[in-house]
């Protein structure tokens, strides 16, 4: 398994190609939440593709919820329980 800081900067790839975020995903911490940046419905489902093609997982039908696609650190513990 990949390193946080891989899977971190996986995601900011991920947000920056799908997100249409307010700022520039560089500037976003970890735990900031994504969508007070700009994160609507739409693009959560656009995020959520591309995670799964770029990790190679698929999320789970209690996993599509707000709370998991909150901050950078969500997603991520998210993606280290499905990768795991």
């Amino acid at each position: 398994m990949a390193d946080i800081e891989t899977i971190d900067s996986q995601i900011r790839v991920v947000l920056g190609k799908h997100a249409h975020l307010s700022r520039d995903v560089v500037q976003i911490g970890v735990d900031d939440d994504l969508h007070h940046a700009g994160l609507t419905s739409l693009s959560t489902v656009n995020v959520m593709l591309g995670l799964e093609d770029a990790f190679e997982i698929e999320f789970p039908d209690h996993m599509l919820n707000k709370k998991v696609f909150t901050s950078i650190g969500s997603i991520r513990a998210a993606i280290v329980e499905l990768v795991a």
